[in-house]
């Protein structure tokens, strides 16, 4: 019975040991807040040297500066250059739509994430935070918090079992 019970006592202190040590590594909202702002402004930064760039290429695919281009290179085919370089300007321009479109959601992320965050700081200075831990961590923990209480559930389903078949074993003797 008592070697149940230790199972029970150390099952729980396993289960309040882990969310305790979820609740210490939670960085601060408003912490969190000024770090996406960061990547904010470093997406914006680079969002602006990728349109740089494609405002150059839209002037390099013009068909004079591509002409210009090739003004000092004497070839037998001077169309195949310049349908080539066509090409790799092209292609350049493409990647370079598909990187701004994927750092335009990577912001609509980021702002949605900035907004959350805000609205956790405000939630943090009006209840405080001890309080506001505890809700983060039985909101992020939910499916091991309930798992932990089903096995208790279990442990002490099994422990009630053996105490029965253990009195009914001594009566029968």
């Amino acid at each position: 019975m008592r070697r149940y019970l230790s199972l029970i006592v150390l099952f729980a202190v396993v289960l309040l040991g882990g969310s305790h040590v979820s609740a210490q590594d939670t960085a601060s909202a408003a912490q969190n807040a000024e770090n996406l702002r960061a990547q904010l402004r470093d997406a914006q930064m680079k969002e602006a040297e990728l349109q740089y760039r494609l405002n150059q290429l839209d002037f390099e695919l013009k068909p004079e500066n591509i002409e210009r281009y090739f003004a000092g290179v004497g070839s037998v085919h001077p169309e195949e250059l310049r349908e080539q370089r066509r090409r790799q300007l092209q292609l350049e321009k493409d990647a370079i739509n598909k990187q701004l479109q994927s750092l335009g959601e990577s912001k609509i992320r980021l702002e949605t994430a900035i907004t959350r965050a805000d609205a956790l700081t405000y939630q943090q200075s009006a209840l405080g935070s001890t309080s506001l831990m505890l809700t983060r961590v039985w909101s992020g923990h939910k499916s091991l918090v309930l798992t932990g209480v089903v096995m208790f559930g279990v442990l002490v389903g099994l422990t009630g079992l053996a105490v029965i078949l253990r009195r009914r074993q001594s009566r029968a003797l």
